[in-house]
């Protein structure tokens, strides 16, 4: 079997990195930006460091806030008019995973216009054409869409989340600046590090895993733990907004490659349904579906208790190293303030069976370390519930 690599372009790290803009710019010929934000980030004034440095530069551009947390079809059919009216010759996509998603899908089907329901895209689409250029500039610490080769979509007829996959949606160029994730408030910056984190766990552990990605997933663990803390804590703190800047990141470098597992199709469903902020339901559902997975991660979980930080774990025999991963997790959860049950915000008990059949259906399952079904997806809902 052959192990596949796809990485973005170019990217570039540290404070002050938006500056690269209008120099990439250039030297890719773009002329004029389409720039896919949300609106909140105008209203703060975050989306605007982006703008000013396009101004300075003479670098034309319009801007399309039609963006949801949980990004819809319709967002993307607006912002595919919006783009082909603007005449933009690049998408600058300013904000977290939703932004970069609607981005995706909007440069995708720009340039695939056979796909134009949107819909026929989830799964692996056989698209022909390279999206419009995207260049992405992320304002959370979480999804790492500025480097994977997915996006998700909400249907909201069918009620549920499309997890696209997509080579030719990959961002041509990524800017990781700490200073456009300064403003995340607190509980953002607690849920998207978490999301992070889930990433990496079910990267490392998913059964695509490979020796490149496990080597991304486990420094990807590393520094969540490292620096999670002090970003949710000390929001100035620009060092460890960059040390979860990059961890998302080489999180996101793995995962993008080998698949994920059921925190992510579970996660899914409650999106779908309740339109529950995606990185405060792997948060939460993370710790459970890690128990459920330990039996068929081999040594695997010693070596996410190490890189969370867990002390003596090669004198501990496999029941204590795995317990003592589930109990990392749990307590870093716990102590930037995610929800621990899913009553907490507002998902009905009747509404788990159906949970558990989107769950299932999903586009995430397959790669599930241990092998899984409706009922015991249910199971683990109960739990967490």
């Amino acid at each position: 079997m052959a192990n596949r690599i796809v990485l973005n372009e170019t990217s570039y790290f540290g404070i002050g990195a938006i500056a690269m803009i209008p120099q990439e710019a250039a030297s890719r010929n773009f002329t004029k930006a389409f720039v896919v934000t949300d609106k909140d980030l105008l209203k703060f004034n975050v989306t605007q460091k982006v703008t000013t440095i396009l101004k300075q530069a003479n670098i034309p551009f319009e801007i399309y806030d039609n963006v949801k947390p949980n990004p819809t079809i319709e967002n993307v059919l607006t912002g595919v008019k919006a783009f082909a009216v603007s005449q933009a010759d690049f998408i600058l996509a300013v904000g977290g995973g939703s932004s970069i998603d609607t981005s995706k899908a909007i440069g995708i089907v720009t340039n695939n216009p056979e796909f134009a329901d949107v819909k026929s895209l989830e799964g692996v689409a056989a698209t022909k054409n390279k999206s419009v250029p995207i260049v992405a500039v992320p304002t959370t610490a979480g999804t790492a869409a500025e480097v994977t080769i997915n996006y998700v979509i909400t249907d909201e007829v069918s009620v549920k989340k499309m997890v696209c996959v997509d080579p030719k949606d990959i961002p041509v160029l990524s800017i990781i600046d700490p200073e456009m994730m300064a403003s995340m408030p607190r509980g953002l910056t607690a849920a998207t590090g978490m999301d992070a984190l889930t990433h990496a766990i079910e990267g490392y552990i998913t059964k695509g895993a490979w020796v490149m990605t496990d080597m991304f997933e486990l420094k990807g663990i590393e520094l969540i733990a490292k620096y999670l803390p002090a970003a949710v804590f000390e929001p100035d703190n620009l060092q460890a907004r960059e040390g979860m800047g990059i961890a998302q990141y080489i999180a996101g470098m793995g995962f993008s490659n080998v698949g994920l597992g059921i925190v992510h199709s579970m996660a899914h469903s409650l999106g779908a349904v309740y339109d529950t902020p995606h990185g405060v339901a792997n948060a939460l559902l993370l710790p459970y579906v890690m128990e459920y997975n330990a039996p068929a991660t081999g040594e695997k979980y010693r070596e996410i208790a190490r890189n969370m930080g867990v002390a003596n774990v090669d004198s501990m025999n496999e029941a204590e190293y795995r317990r003592a991963a589930v109990d990392a997790v749990i307590s870093l959860s716990k102590t930037i303030g995610i929800p621990q049950k899913l009553r907490e915000f507002g998902a009905k008990e009747e509404d788990l069976p159906k949970l558990a059949q989107m769950a299932y259906n999903d586009v995430c399952t397959p790669g599930n370390p241990r092998d899984t079904n409706i009922e015991d997806i249910l199971g683990i809902y109960r739990q967490a519930f």
